[in-house]
């Protein structure tokens, strides 16, 4: 799925390490909003999984992006979350322009990373995710 529009906010970065393998994890949110959509703009907040992909995509404040992301959903403590995580960020610019040079059906996604685990004390009962 893909979602263009305006960076309005810029999340605190997140972080912590993984019980299961002992590997640090980063991930970084961000609000982006669809300005064409009239008196009433959609916004989305989506997550950047890795500090590779925070480091390569290096999204600002203001930046006009097309974001390509997976849905998923979540179950912790009888209650489900969704994540909407990118897997492709780049500048609408770009993705207009190549728009129609496009053929053919998109190209997939690409493997999304494991979710980090969590011991149950890790945090104080917040959101393993």
């Amino acid at each position: 799925m893909e979602f263009i529009g305006k960076i309005i906010a810029v999340l605190p970065e997140k972080g912590g390490v993984s019980s299961r393998t002992g590997n640090e994890w980063k991930a970084q949110e961000y609000v982006i909003e669809d300005s064409a959509s009239g008196q009433y703009p959609r916004r989305m907040c989506f997550e950047v999984f890795g500090a590779d992909r925070i480091a390569q995509f290096n999204i600002q404040m203001g930046q006009e992006l097309k974001v390509s992301f997976d849905i998923d959903a979540n179950q912790w403590q009888d209650r489900w979350f969704n994540r909407i995580r990118a897997w492709k960020v780049e500048p609408a610019s770009q993705a207009q322009a190549a728009a129609p040079m496009q053929g053919g059906s998109p190209v997939p996604p690409p493997v999304a990373a494991p979710a980090p685990d969590f011991l149950a004390g890790d945090a104080k009962d917040d959101l393993p995710f």
